[in-house]
């Protein structure tokens, strides 16, 4: 007991507090550079997973660093094992491999008798695991309602239109617009992100009153996340 809680096999005992330190100063580091992700992401394709593994892999890089403690043979076990993971296992989810480097390392650290560095990186890791399921960190949501619409009418009297989706949303972005040529009428598509999701029928119903407005349709907008 005394070698599991008061410090680890090595040069030097490790102190708990450096340890804890270093562990919370790499999850605030990762948390910074996942909202930017998030906040800055304008791609097509957006995974959720990407985002809790950018959080996740600070934490883990600096457990291995602690359980390596400037030890060569330590460094080059870790990197075979790794190099096995990597070669002979094919993980198609990020976070799938952060649980795989989580369980590595923390084996790694038992072998090595760093028992003070497991318990304590056995007890973070698990926490923040399970802190970033329950507050399901990394979702992004920006719109409810993917609406499409024909427009009959000159395009220069679209502000009925315009005015009527801001009454009702916080958030309207026009995805796609199509005027057909030589003829009034247009193909519109919007992104909406509505201040009471409960009330979409109504904005439909209203826009179905609108002059100019034929063949209205909507989907509702999943999570931008990757399945």
């Amino acid at each position: 007991m005394n070698a599991l809680f008061q410090g680890d096999l090595g040069a030097a005992p490790t102190s708990f507090q450096i340890v804890a330190l270093t562990l919370l100063l790499a999850f605030l580091s990762g948390q910074l550079l996942a909202w930017v992700y998030v906040f800055t992401h304008s791609g097509i394709s957006y995974s959720r997973s990407f985002v809790v593994s950018l959080i996740m892999l600070p934490v883990l890089v600096s457990l291995v660093l602690t359980v390596m403690s400037n030890n060569i043979f330590t460094a080059f076990g870790l990197i075979a094992i790794f190099a096995v993971v990597r070669f002979r296992n094919v993980l198609r989810d990020t976070l799938d491999t952060c649980y795989v480097l989580s369980v590595i390392v923390l084996g790694a650290a038992c072998g090595t008798e760093k028992f003070s560095s497991a318990v304590l990186g056995a007890l973070t890791l698990s926490g923040l695991f399970v802190f970033l399921w329950m507050t399901a960190s990394g979702t992004r949501h920006r719109f409810d309602l993917i609406l499409n619409l024909k427009w009959m009418r000159p395009a220069s009297e679209l502000l009925t239109v315009d005015q009527l989706l801001e009454r009702h949303c916080l958030r309207v972005h026009i995805a796609n617009q199509h005027f057909s040529q030589g003829t009034d009428g247009a193909d519109l598509s919007y992104r909406l992100l509505l201040r009471d999701p409960k009330r979409a029928s109504e904005l439909l119903s209203e826009l179905s009153t609108v002059p100019g407005v034929d063949r209205v349709s909507s989907v509702q907008a999943a999570d931008e996340s990757e399945i």
